[in-house]
C-alpha cells in the first residue's frame, strides 16, 4: 500500500473536472426542443398548474439536465476512484463486463463495479449486476490462481451497508473511498478540490443555458400556445404522447 498524498488528489481533480464541466455544456448545445418535450412527463406540469410557457421550459429543462449531469459527473468520480485505487493499491481498470476495477489488497482479488449513490437501479438493472459479477469471478478463477475473490458495489456518495447481498457487497461513501483509498478521510479530502474554477465553468454555462432558454421558449409559444398566449395542453399532450400509429390492435 503507497497512501496517496493530497496534492496529488488535487492535481488530478484539477486536470479532469474541467472535463465534466465541458460535457455539460457540450450536452446543453445539442439539446433540441422536441428531444427534451418527448422525455419529460406533460401531465406533471399540468398537475403543477404551470401556466407560462417559460415555466414549463424551464421546468423541463432543469429536469433533463439535473439527469443527464448526474451520469457525467458519475464518469468523473469512476475516473477519480480508479486512478487513487491505482496510485495505492496498484489496481487497474477492468476488461470484464459490467466491472470498473480490480486490485488486490491482503492476499484478495476485489473486483468493483463503481456507481455514483446508492440507489441506482431497478430489479433487472441489479441482477445483471450479479450475472456481471458470476462471469467475471468464473473467468479470473480460469485465468489466474487466485482462489479469494469478492465483489463489490461501489458507490461514491450516500450511507447504506456495508450489506452482503451475497453474491457481492454493497458499500457507500466514506466507506467506500476507505476501501479504494486506505484513508479514513479521504471522502472529505475530495472535497475541496472540486471547487477548482467552479465559478468560471458555470459562468460560461449560464450563458449558453440563457441562449437555449431564450430559443426554447420562442419555439414552445409558437408552437404550443395558443393566440391568447395560454398553453395549449391538448396539443402538446398529442405531441408528446400521441400514438404513433392511426390504429393499434390491442389482443
Amino acid at each position: 500500500m503507497q497512501p496517496i498524498r493530497k496534492e496529488e488528489i488535487a492535481d488530478f481533480v484539477g486536470r479532469h473536472i474541467n472535463e465534466f464541466h465541458q460535457k455539460r455544456i457540450e450536452k446543453l448545445k445539442r439539446l433540441k426542443l422536441n428531444l427534451v418535450l418527448k422525455r419529460k412527463n406533460p401531465y406533471l406540469f399540468k398537475a403543477k398548474n404551470v401556466v407560462t410557457a417559460e415555466q414549463l421550459v424551464k421546468g423541463i429543462l432543469d429536469a433533463y439536465l439535473s439527469s443527464q449531469e448526474e451520469g457525467i459527473f458519475g464518469e468523473f468520480l469512476e475516473k477519480l476512484a480508479i486512478f487513487v485505487n491505482q496510485e495505492v493499491y496498484n489496481g487497474q481498470k477492468s476488461s470484464a463486463e459490467g466491472v470498473d476495477l480490480e486490485f488486490i489488497k491482503d492476499n484478495v482479488r476485489y473486483i468493483v463495479s463503481i456507481k455514483s449513490g446508492p440507489y441506482w437501479g431497478n430489479s433487472s438493472q441489479i441482477k445483471r449486476l450479479e450475472s456481471n459479477f458470476r462471469k467475471a469471478k468464473k473467468i479470473l478463477r480460469t485465468n489466474t490462481d487466485q482462489s479469494h475473490i469478492f465483489a463489490v458495489n461501489g458507490c461514491c456518495y450516500g450511507k447504506y451497508g456495508p450489506y452482503d447481498r451475497g453474491n457481492y457487497i454493497k458499500i457507500c461513501g466514506q466507506d467506500f473511498w476507505y476501501f479504494i483509498s486506505g484513508d479514513e478521510d479521504f471522502y472529505q479530502d475530495i472535497i475541496e478540490p472540486l471547487g477548482h474554477k467552479a465559478k468560471e465553468n458555470n459562468d460560461l454555462f449560464d450563458v449558453e443555458y440563457g441562449k437555449v432558454i431564450n430559443k426554447f421558449n420562442m419555439r414552445f409559444m409558437k408552437d404550443f400556445c395558443s393566440e391568447d398566449g395560454s398553453i395549449n395542453w391538448d396539443d402538446l399532450v398529442e405531441y408528446s404522447s400521441g400514438s404513433i400509429s392511426d390504429y393499434i390492435e390491442v389482443h
